[in-house]
């Protein structure tokens, strides 16, 4: 027991000892992290416009607002250089898969921004769906209900780094610094009538702290309820869809942590129509209509 108090003493002795041999130091240690510490950047969400392309409407585009933050108030950012890709999610016994590799598709310069409410750079930037078939060397007849474009964004600084969704964290992809880098536009088809009676959604928490901030959003005819996990790991929810309902709608409301979030959406039917997660895409329609199996 002598033993084991002097060592812990002596420890304790060299430990202050250590602070103050640092602090007389000029907290070398400290100022040494911090002078080789660099900023990134956050590239915000303002406002999705458009991210569905129905079948048939040849004019559909793909379209977000978009604002640059870094320690600059946005000033360090040269340009923005945009990238399409595409995935064939209906893939049928012997068809063939038409999904196609990122290609870029543009550079913007900081001289195309504007100056946002808040006092960043901002811009509107869009695309059509002709266009993005164009460069991805891909005709219309090659897209069916579901599957997915997906627009990415790089940002340039003036400095040489460039910043993208590899850069990113849970942090910045959710909550008022939504800063995917990526989107993704769906193809669409019209909506169907869902089956009457009773449906369910099971939602789960791999951590087992509740959704922090998600939903999924289920609109019925124009009035939406939001269902999430309040807290712990798993939760489950009954809603009514009653006779002659036109449309039913699903989205996923992004929140901190989505990559914890899985879920599925049973119809009254019996199908399940949703099985999504980790991270399931924010801000979209999640159904597809084209199924027809609601």
């Amino acid at each position: 027991m002598k033993f084991i108090n002097k060592s812990l003493l002596a420890a304790a002795l060299a430990l202050v000892g250590f602070t103050f041999n640092s602090c007389d130091d000029g907290d070398a240690v400290i100022d040494e992290v911090f002078a080789n510490t660099t900023s990134g950047i956050v590239l915000r969400t303002v406002n999705v416009e458009s991210d569905e392309l129905p079948i048939g409407q040849s004019d559909s585009y793909f379209a977000v607002e978009l604002e640059m933050q870094d320690e600059e108030d946005g000033a360090l950012v040269e340009s923005l250089d945009v990238y399409v890709s595409f995935k064939d999610n209906t893939i049928e016994e012997g068809e063939t898969d038409f999904s196609a590799a990122e290609v870029q598709v543009g550079t913007v310069s900081s001289s195309e921004f504007t100056i946002g409410e808040y006092g960043f750079p901002r811009y509107s930037y869009s695309i059509t769906l002709p266009e993005m078939l164009s460069a991805l060397s891909l005709s219309e007849s090659n897209v069916d209900g579901g599957d997915v474009f997906s627009i990415r964004f790089a940002a340039n600084l003036v400095d040489g780094r460039t910043f993208s969704n590899g850069q990113n964290t849970d942090t910045s992809t959710g909550s008022f610094f939504a800063s995917p880098f990526q989107y993704n536009a769906t193809v669409v088809c019209p909506p169907t009538p869902p089956t009457s009676g009773e449906w369910t959604i099971d939602m789960q928490d791999s951590y087992g702290d509740g959704w922090n901030g998600a939903s999924v959003l289920i609109t019925i005819d124009g009035e939406a309820t939001n269902y999430l996990i309040e807290d712990g790991a798993a939760a489950s929810e009954s809603f009514n869809v009653p006779d002659g309902t036109e449309v039913i709608s699903i989205e996923f409301v992004s929140g901190d942590w989505d990559s914890e979030i899985t879920f599925q959406v049973t119809s009254a039917n019996g199908n399940v129509i949703l099985d999504l997660g980790p991270s399931p895409t924010a801000e979209i329609e999640l159904l597809n209509y084209c199924l027809d199996n609601l």
